[in-house]
């Protein structure tokens, strides 16, 4: 071969190469392209066989192939006008394929994608016509006939699952079937509907629902044509309601439904109501107002044809990392039976609810918060809504507090201030503390080095504190409460306590305690008595005169504690040792406190009266003009007491071959007693014994008894009264009188008991255990695709649990709880037994039950009861049921024993954009309940 020819050779391999090379990089430019902006027309592939070929199968299986239509008018020229550019570049891609033919088509096979500013198309099948700027979409149906790849057209960020779509990029104006939108809570669905330039559609024959299965719902509102704009409301014309395919009577002219992701106002719809006493009504309407995104109000109101009617303003607040709360006022006037007739009665009634929660992080140095549910006494017995609500009706007690506190780093001082009210609705009394201050200074070292060297001296050890408490409170009831005097009907003074103490160690093995307590009360005013022989008939002690004014009250007193503690260790000897061993802790403690004769003249905190009987004979009756103030009194008698105290505690330990490890039980968490003993007492001076003890029977539950044994007894005197004896009862070889015991029991029963039970009797573990695991984080796996590619949420789909067997599990939680408490105490009411010189004993118990069971994932049943053995009779019980119908929920309480009977029956819609639609059936209100 000449080296002509060998070049001509070689020069052709690499243009054959080449040739292969531009052949597959125009390749990949089909599979991805840009359109840029201004330009109007992509220069079509040279038509042959091949690409002619290609291009005529796909439009065989089209059904529509973009014929020239109102939506191409609008973007073909016209009138020799000059087309106008798009404002950004159109990007698309395909996973299969894109082939371009004449005209200025582009067509997109498998999963592709069209982006236009916000503007996303995804579809199976795309066409797209540059020189028109439009866009046709729709899915394909596999073998088995299910259409797959339909069109998701996504503007901003709402988004449209449609069947077919044909849109406009300039005049953003489209054609779309079958449309499925999601708003707010609901869906909005329709076969044929238009899409405006502003976003809106315009459908007829839609459909609006709240069931998540949109498809086929359950249940609908047919609208006749509807304006839907996304995310802010739907305006419809004629519609009516259909439930299961089957359309009911219930129509409406039109109507408005708003979807608002701000905070907006809005009116509040009331409910119907029929009432025995007050009549027909409409409950809870009025209007609610967004003023801020840190604060809102509901304003609602209650009225009825018999003349009564409510008022009621709810407010909620919250300021990030600073506070939050809760504010609520109600007045209600509540007319019942008839004007004339001597059943006819007006009562005006009142509420105010305040709850108010600082932050953590607002103020490390001051807290505020407040709990405040203060109501006239008869209130909950006339509000509408606590009717069907036994616990409110059954509520026999109000409490309110607001506390504030801050605490002074520099001076180490806390100040608290509270206020506190306690309501009684059985007999309408109050009782009010406002307010409560009470001052404290840290504890201080006023004799510790500032720059110590050496041992601690027995001087720095110690230490000095102060606290205070200043207080003002009235018992009344609540119509009296604002026409009391602060000076008169009011309680008030402070207290003062300063208690000087050191611990120090003797002989290694002891702690010492010395102590110094005062105490000073300041009063303004002192009450003296004296006894009246005419008053009441047969007498009685009243009060003769009130000096106010600054009174001061003081004691003091000295005290001494000792106390240690001894280990005992013990192995039994018919076990093999260091396979269990037993400790006993022991702490015994020994107390000695002293004070004077606080009783003495020279105090003055005593004074005394003759008191005459009809027969002649006179007494001397000693009281105290401070008693019945807000503090306490000191005590009158010399003070010279010692108390004695020990304590057990008893536990196991025990080595545990199959976990090689050494468990340890507690046999006797505390068994105690002490007693104390009065030097200065001239006759009885031994003090009541006080024992208790204290079980830890398992990890959840805790046995504790604390009861007291009466040293001296019972004796007559020379009038046939009884008094206590100057004898001990252990002089007479008794232990002493048992005064009485408290406690509750309550355990809870539910599916997983009696598996514990079976593990525990026969040493297995539940083999379930593992595979509920198993099936609990599968369920986790299809939890975490809640939603497609376009947002719209797909329901939740749970696999069934199998047993070992293969049969589906059957499961029906239920709990059980019970609770039983009771009392045991001396019941002086009665007469002593002369023989053995004892009261009787009175027991009081109560037993109450609460439970529920899950029939299914649709049905539950829950009760509340008990019985009153005092009363022998079944306490308020409430039985309800519940059923989950998916878009709706219907639910029934019934209460057939106890004080107020009654029952509810409700079928209402889940989605609170829809509340009012609800349908409810309850027994009606009666006048003639006798509450108290």
């Amino acid at each position: 071969m000449t080296p002509l020819k060998a070049n001509t050779f070689i020069s052709f391999i690499l243009l054959f190469v080449l040739l292969l090379l531009s052949g597959e990089a125009a390749s990949q430019r089909r599979r991805r392209g840009v359109v840029p902006p201004g330009r109007q027309q992509v220069d079509s592939l040279r038509s042959d066989s091949l690409g002619q070929g290609i291009a005529s199968s796909h439009r065989r299986g089209m059904r529509d192939t973009l014929q020239p239509d109102s939506l191409r008018m609008d973007t073909l020229a016209a009138s020799g006008k000059k087309k106008q550019p798009l404002d950004a570049p159109v990007t698309y891609e395909a996973n299969d394929s894109i082939v371009f033919t004449q005209g200025g088509y582009a067509h997109l096979y498998g999963q592709g994608k069209v982006n236009y500013q916000q503007i996303e198309l995804a579809a199976d099948v795309i066409t797209m016509n540059m020189d028109s700027s439009t866009v046709y979409a729709h899915g394909v149906e596999d073998s088995l006939g299910v259409k797959k790849g339909t069109p998701v057209f996504k503007d901003g960020e709402t988004p449209y699952e449609t069947n077919t779509i044909r849109y406009n990029f300039k005049s953003k104006k489209g054609i779309i079937s079958n449309v499925v939108s999601q708003q707010g809570e609901g869906y909005v669905t329709g076969n044929n509907a238009k899409k405006g330039a502003n976003d809106e559609l315009y459908m007829k024959s839609g459909r609006y629902t709240t069931c998540d299965h949109h498809e086929h719902p359950h249940f609908y509102m047919q609208m006749t044509y509807a304006k839907v704009r996304p995310k802010k409301n739907v305006v419809t014309g004629p519609a009516y309601l259909v439930v299961e395919d089957v359309p009911l009577p219930l129509a409406v002219p039109f109507f408005f439904f708003p979807f608002s992701s701000s905070y907006s106002s809005g009116f509040l719809m009331p409910t119907y109501m029929d009432d025995s006493s007050r009549g027909f009504g409409l409950t809870d309407g009025g209007y609610y107002f967004a003023i801020s995104d840190k604060m809102d109000l509901k304003l609602r109101a209650d009225i009825f044809t018999k003349g009564s009617w409510a008022l009621n303003a709810e407010s909620n607040y919250i300021k990030r990392y600073k506070y939050s709360g809760l504010f609520q006022a109600s007045y209600q006037v509540t007319k019942t039976g008839d004007k004339g007739l001597p059943d006819y009665s007006v009562a005006k009634d009142f509420k105010i609810v305040w709850s108010h929660r600082q932050d953590a992080k607002a103020n490390p140095n001051q807290t505020f918060s407040a709990s405040v549910n203060f109501a006239t006494s008869s209130y909950e017995r006339t509000n509408i809504g606590n009717m069907y609500n036994s616990n409110a009706m059954s509520q026999n007690t109000k409490t309110s507090s607001i506390s504030y506190s801050r605490y002074f780093f520099d001076r180490k001082l806390t100040i608290a201030a509270t206020t506190n009210i306690a309501q009684t609705m059985k007999d309408s009394s109050v009782n009010v503390t406002l307010p409560d201050l009470n001052i404290s200074l840290s504890t201080l070292y006023p004799f510790k080095r500032k720059k110590a060297a050496g041992e601690e001296k027995w001087y720095e050890k110690i230490s000095i504190r102060y606290t205070g408490r200043l207080t003002n409170s009235i018992q009344t009831k609540d119509n009296l409460l604002f026409k009391s005097n602060l000076i008169k009907d009011w309680k008030n003074g402070m207290k003062h306590e300063i208690p000087i103490s050191a611990t120090f160690t003797l002989f290694k093995y002891f702690n010492v305690t010395p102590s110094v307590n005062y105490t000073e009360r300041w009063y303004t005013r002192k009450v003296m008595k004296d006894w009246d022989p005419n008053a009441g008939g047969s007498g009685r002690e009243v009060a003769t005169d009130t000096i106010y004014g600054f009174h001061r009250v003081y004691d003091y007193r000295a005290s001494l504690g000792i106390n240690t503690k001894i280990y005992g260790m013990y192995n039994p000897i018919f076990l093999p040792k260091k396979k269990i061993q037993i400790r006993h802790v022991i702490t015994p403690s020994v107390s000695i406190s002293a004070a004077p004769d606080f009783g003495s003249s020279r105090y003055g905190y005593y004074d005394s009266y003759i008191k005459n009987y009809a027969d002649g004979r006179r007494d001397t009756v000693v009281y105290s003009p401070y008693a019945g103030q807000a503090f306490d009194v000191p005590g009158r008698g010399k003070q010279g007491n010692i108390t004695f105290s020990i304590s057990n505690n008893l536990e196991m330990k025990y080595y545990s071959s199959k976990k090689d490890t050494i468990k340890k039980i507690s046999l006797i968490d505390e068994l105690g007693a002490n007693i104390n003993y009065n030097m200065a007492a001239a006759t009885r001076p031994w003090g009541d014994l006080g024992l208790n003890l204290r079980l830890k029977l398992s990890k959840n539950y805790t046995f504790s008894m604390s009861s007291s044994f009466k040293t001296y007894g019972y004796k007559f005197d020379k009038n046939g009264n009884v008094v206590e004896n100057d004898r001990t009862e252990w002089s007479y070889g008794r232990f002493g009188i048992f005064q009485g015991y408290g406690s509750s029991f309550s355990y809870t029963f539910n599916n997983e008991t009696w598996k514990k039970w079976k593990e525990k009797l026969s040493g297995t573990k539940d083999a379930d255990k593992e595979k509920d695991k198993e099936n609990s984080s599968e369920e986790g796996e299809d939890a975490e695709a809640s939603s497609d590619e376009s947002g719209i949420p797909k329901k939740k789909v749970e696999k069934a649990a199998v047993d070992a067997d293969g049969y589906q599990v059957f499961k029906m939680p239920w709990s059980l709880n019970f609770n039983y408490s009771f009392n045991i105490s001396e019941d002086r009411s009665k007469p002593i037994n002369r023989k053995k010189m004892r009261y009787p004993y009175r027991y009081t118990h109560n037993l109450s039950a609460s439970g529920n069971i899950k029939l299914s994932n649709k049905w539950a049943v829950s009760f509340n009861s008990g019985y009153d053995f005092e009363a022998k009779k079944i306490v308020q019980t409430t039985f309800n049921i519940t059923r989950d119908l998916h878009c709706f929920s219907m639910s029934a309480s019934l209460s057939p024993f106890g004080q107020w009977k009654y029952y509810n029956f409700t079928i209402r819609a889940n989605a609170s954009i829809l509340q009012d639609l609800k349908w409810e059936q309850r027994s009606q209100t009666q006048s003639n309940i006798q509450w108290y």
